[in-house]
C-alpha cells in the first residue's frame, strides 16, 4: 500500500493529465456527431480485428453445430433448385401470346450477403454482434440481418471491413411481426430479462393464438416478410383491453450463433437511387 501512495505522488500530475485527457476526448466524441462516427469507424474496425483474432480459437469449439446449420441451410437451398420441379407437359397445346415482354419474369429483390460472427453479447440489456464483413464487402447501415434458424438484428454501425448489428436481445429493438397462421399483426421487443423470452404485442384477442404458433416478420419489416423470430410459449391475458401479451421463444439461438446472412433490399436501392437522380435534376 506504500509503493501506492509513493507511486501516485511521483506520477500525480501525469495522472491528473491522463484523467482530464480521458475526459476530453469523451466530451468530443459524445457531444459531436462527426467525431462519434469517426470514432465509432475506428473503433469497430479494431476492436474486430481482435475479437477476430479470439474467435478463431473459439470457432473451433463449435464446428459441429456449425456443420449442422450449414447442412440445414443447404438442404432449403437445394429444395429451391430448378431440378427439384417437374418440367411441363409438352403434349399440350402451346399457345404464344403477342405480347413480347414476360409478365411472369422474375425479379430478384433480397439479395443474402453471408458473414462470420467473429463477437457478440447475451448479457447485457443493449446487446450486439460484430461481423467480418464492411462496407468493402457490400454492408450498409440499417441493412437487415438473419441467421439459418431466423431473425438475427439490424446493422447500426459499419467500417470498411467490420459491422456491427443491434441484436433483437436489445432494449431498443422493434420488429413489426405477424401471426404464420392468421396474419394478424404486432410488434416484437425484449424486455432486456430473459434472453431466452421475447414480447409480442398488440394481438387482437380475435384472433386466437395458441402456444407454439409460429411468428414471422411482417410485410411492414424492414426485414423480407416471412423471416422466422420464433414460436409462441405464453399468452397472457390483460385485464381491460382487447389485445394480447404473448411471450415467444426466439428461433435463433443466440448463445452459440456463428454465421448470419445481411439482406441487401435491392429494390430500395434501386428507388434511393431514383431518388437520387430526381433530386439531382431538379
Amino acid at each position: 500500500m506504500r509503493n501506492v501512495f509513493l507511486f501516485v505522488r511521483r506520477y500525480f500530475n501525469f495522472l491528473i493529465f491522463i484523467i482530464m485527457q480521458a475526459v476530453a476526448l469523451y466530451m468530443l466524441f459524445h457531444y459531436n456527431k462527426f467525431h462519434e462516427a469517426a470514432f465509432m469507424s475506428i473503433a469497430s474496425e479494431v476492436t474486430g480485428k481482435i475479437s477476430k483474432q479470439y474467435n478463431t480459437v473459439e470457432y473451433y469449439f463449435q464446428l459441429q453445430k456449425t456443420n449442422a446449420l450449414l447442412i440445414e441451410e443447404n438442404q432449403k437451398l437445394r429444395n429451391l433448385l430448378k431440378n427439384d420441379f417437374l418440367l411441363p407437359d409438352t403434349t399440350t397445346k402451346i399457345v404464344v401470346d403477342s405480347i413480347k415482354v414476360d409478365s411472369l419474369e422474375l425479379y430478384r429483390r433480397y439479395l443474402y450477403l453471408p458473414a462470420k460472427v467473429i463477437n457478440n453479447s447475451v448479457t447485457s440489456q443493449t446487446n450486439y454482434l460484430t461481423i467480418s464483413r464492411g462496407t468493402r464487402q457490400g454492408i450498409t447501415k440499417d441493412m437487415a440481418v438473419v441467421s439459418p434458424a431466423g431473425v438475427v438484428g439490424t446493422v447500426v454501425n459499419v467500417s470498411p471491413n467490420m459491422a456491427t448489428i443491434m441484436s433483437l436481445l436489445h432494449r431498443q429493438s422493434r420488429i413489426s411481426a405477424s401471426l404464420l397462421k392468421t396474419g394478424e399483426t404486432g410488434s416484437v421487443e425484449w424486455d432486456g430479462k430473459d434472453p431466452q423470452i421475447l414480447t409480442f404485442r398488440n394481438i387482437p384477442k380475435s384472433a386466437q393464438p395458441q402456444k407454439g404458433d409460429t411468428v414471422v416478420t411482417s410485410i411492414y419489416s424492414t426485414f423480407p416478410p416471412g423471416q422466422t423470430i420464433g414460436v409462441i410459449d405464453e399468452i397472457v391475458t390483460l385485464p381491460g383491453s382487447n389485445f394480447y401479451l404473448m411471450k415467444i421463444r426466439p428461433s435463433t439461438n443466440f448463445f452459440n450463433i456463428q454465421f448470419v446472412y445481411a439482406v441487401k433490399n435491392l429494390q430500395k436501392d434501386e428507388q434511393d437511387a431514383l431518388e437520387k437522380a430526381t433530386r439531382k435534376q431538379e
